[in-house]
């Protein structure tokens, strides 16, 4: 089949390259010329772990090409993937302006029978808005719009599309549908099911289950303050709860929050939609006022630890990626934390294996930015660890203490474990654990 995708962002650049694993032709467009010329080089923009291989892999069979003429993907593709960016506005509803103004752009232009599909995370009742736009200026026979919406978890984005857990497609049209299912067949051979339902159903599955996700983080952090309070042990609780087979084990680790492209987003989006239709979601408030304020813990037991005051104090921060195995630092914890230290006149030194880059523009020279995570520690008053990358699970202790000026660890991935930390003789603080048990 002749698939054309717009936007090659995480999930366009992932679903057009995964399209062509799978034998289809696939066209990928961008307006960023930049971008163009580097992936027409088989050069990945952004880090996915796999992606690289699998797009030169298809450059080299001719499965895959890229252009910034959405001209040519109308007469290229039976079917055209919408992979476009919907960010927040201030009001934290989802900013429609590129997914409409494309559709508008794909009025004038489609002459033969086109499937839609609409890739990105949109509210409840867009792909309805798409259906009007084309018909603006189009017959209704010469296309049909599908809501596709994706669960891609940035560090698994491929394994995650070659394998996936389940694929949902909304659809009026059972000539769509059709395409559909015969497009991701060859992806669900091992009994994963598709699931066909109406648009606004399939729009809001992919909200529910991010927002779902964010909660059982939210209250995680808020069992793991509790536990601080109480004397208990949130591992021994999470064990506890996670074995119990109507709750399951995942989303349960406590933390400094969340963070990404994702949650922070489509929960603003979910909730602002509930207020658009009169209703008060509660429990999606409290998510989103919890995570922020779990996002400052770290800073605060640092106040704690040195008698409320960072003037000058050296902070190493190992991990700025809002997760591992990527460098997407959208709604990252760490810039929140980082930012609160240095109002509190700390000097800030980072490392991060692959997102650095992506953070040098953002503190103005503010902060120093370390090659080596052991160069990161020299002279540093404490480590706050962000970002649970694997690098920084067994580091070398002695290496580590013989670097710092001070050996005290404020661990907000709750990487490491008590005991260990107190014979190897840190001053240990992590999330919901008694320090010194």
């Amino acid at each position: 089949m002749k698939i054309a995708v717009i936007g090659t962002g995480y999930v366009g650049l992932v679903t057009g390259t995964c399209f062509a694993e799978t034998g289809h032709h696939v066209l990928c467009i961008d307006n960023n010329l930049e971008k163009i010329k580097m992936l027409e080089n088989a050069e990945v923009p952004i880090y996915e772990p796999g992606l690289d291989v699998l797009l030169e892999r298809n450059i080299k069979q001719h499965r895959i090409s890229f252009s910034s003429d959405i001209q040519k993907a109308v007469e290229f593709a039976q079917v055209i993937f919408l992979a476009l960016p919907t960010p927040p506005n201030e009001d934290g509803s989802a900013d429609l302006s590129y997914v409409l103004g494309v559709a508008e752009q794909l009025s004038s232009m489609i002459k033969k029978y086109t499937v839609i599909v609409n890739k990105s995370t949109v509210p409840v009742g867009t792909a309805e808005l798409v259906i009007n736009k084309l018909a603006e200026k189009l017959s209704t026979e010469f296309f049909d719009v599908v809501s596709n919406p994706e669960f891609l978890r940035e560090g698994v984005a491929v394994d995650d599309f070659l394998k996936p857990d389940r694929v949902v497609i909304g659809s009026n049209s059972a000539k769509a549908s059709r395409i559909m299912r015969e497009l991701y067949d060859p992806f669900v051979r091992q009994g994963n099911p598709i699931y066909e339902m109406d648009l606004r159903s399939s729009e809001l599955t992919k909200y529910a289950a991010n927002s779902y996700l964010a909660a059982r983080i939210s209250f995680m952090n808020e069992i793991a303050n509790l536990c601080e309070k109480t004397g208990a042990n949130v591992d021994m609780v999470r064990i506890g709860m996670g074995s119990d087979s109507r709750i399951g084990k995942r989303f349960l680790f406590p933390g400094v929050g969340y963070g990404g492209s994702c949650f922070p987003k489509d929960v603003q989006a979910l909730y602002q939609t509930s207020q658009e239709h009169n209703y008060d979601f509660k429990i999606l408030n409290a998510v989103m006022k919890v995570n922020e304020i779990q996002k400052q813990i770290l800073v605060e037991k640092l106040l704690q630890r040195f008698d409320q005051n960072l003037k000058n104090k050296r902070i190493a921060i190992w991990g700025l990626a809002f997760k591992p195995n990527t460098d997407d630092i959208r709604e990252a914890p760490a810039l929140t934390i980082i930012q609160k230290l240095l109002d509190h006149g700390a000097r800030i030194l980072v490392h991060d294996p692959e997102a650095m880059n992506n953070v040098r523009n953002i503190f103005d020279g503010k902060i120093e930015y370390c090659e080596d995570m052991y160069d990161c520690l020299k002279e540093a008053d404490a480590l706050a660890i962000i970002t649970e990358w694997s690098v920084f699970r067994s580091p070398d202790f002695e290496l580590m203490k013989s670097n710092m000026t001070t050996h005290c660890i404020f661990d907000g991935r709750n990487v490491f474990d008590v005991r260990k930390m107190k014979e190897e003789g840190f001053e240990y603080y992590s999330i919901g654990r008694n320090e010194y048990e």
